[in-house]
């Protein structure tokens, strides 16, 4: 951990927070300072909201995206799409395509990317529930939103052969996203793009 003379309770504020993705030492010491200067109820606010995330947030038991209860919003909302499904690898994907506001259908996240260097297979993702989804026949399109990256790439191929057996039509989100890129950080206006101008990828 970055060490330096701080006293010690501040020093495992930065400890801690350095452990953050994203955030280096420099970042921690600025971010535990306005903490330190910041008012009291503002920082009580804030571990409100961390322990609530911990308490009250669990998985969609529907779509494995992030939920206040058995089912996340988007699965609760009737007014969604139920024939269109998004395949994605995490929670903060599902974020990252609505704010596009281009796709109003339901969603489906992996947990992941097939990784054999890893040790992620297809027993390791949510691959088995995906196929139990489709298994009424109601979704007639699987849109593929995976990373645009060798380990997405590989992901949504496999799937794409998986689900060429079963009759649904499959398409892969289009050119636009930079090769090795994450679908969080496109901006809206690629992301959109890259959504209307999808392609089958089963024929």
């Amino acid at each position: 951990m970055y060490q330096t003379s701080y006293e010690s309770v501040l020093q495992d504020l930065i400890d801690q927070l350095v452990r953050l993705p994203a955030v280096g030492p420099k970042g921690a010491q600025r971010i535990a300072y306005y903490l330190l200067e910041a008012e009291r109820e503002d920082v009580e606010a804030l571990a409100t909201s961390l322990l609530a995330v911990k308490d009250r947030l669990s998985v969609c038991q529907i779509c494995f995206n992030t939920a206040e209860g058995e089912r996340c919003k988007i699965c609760r909302d009737d007014s969604r799409d139920p024939q269109v499904l998004c395949v994605v690898e995490e929670p903060k994907d599902v974020i990252a395509i609505e704010r596009t506001r281009e796709f109003a259908g339901r969603y489906h996240v992996l947990g992941g990317v097939l990784d054999p260097m890893r040790g992620i297979g297809p027993d390791q993702l949510h691959i088995k529930a995906l196929f139990s989804r489709l298994a009424d026949g109601s979704v007639t399109e699987v849109i593929l939103a995976t990373d645009p990256n060798t380990e997405g790439e590989a992901t949504a191929a496999y799937l794409g052969r998986q689900l060429a057996t079963i009759g649904v039509a499959v398409t892969r989100l289009a050119s636009g996203l930079p090769m090795g890129g994450d679908l969080e950080l496109a901006d809206e206006v690629t992301l959109g793009r890259a959504f209307a101008g999808r392609r089958r990828i089963d024929e």
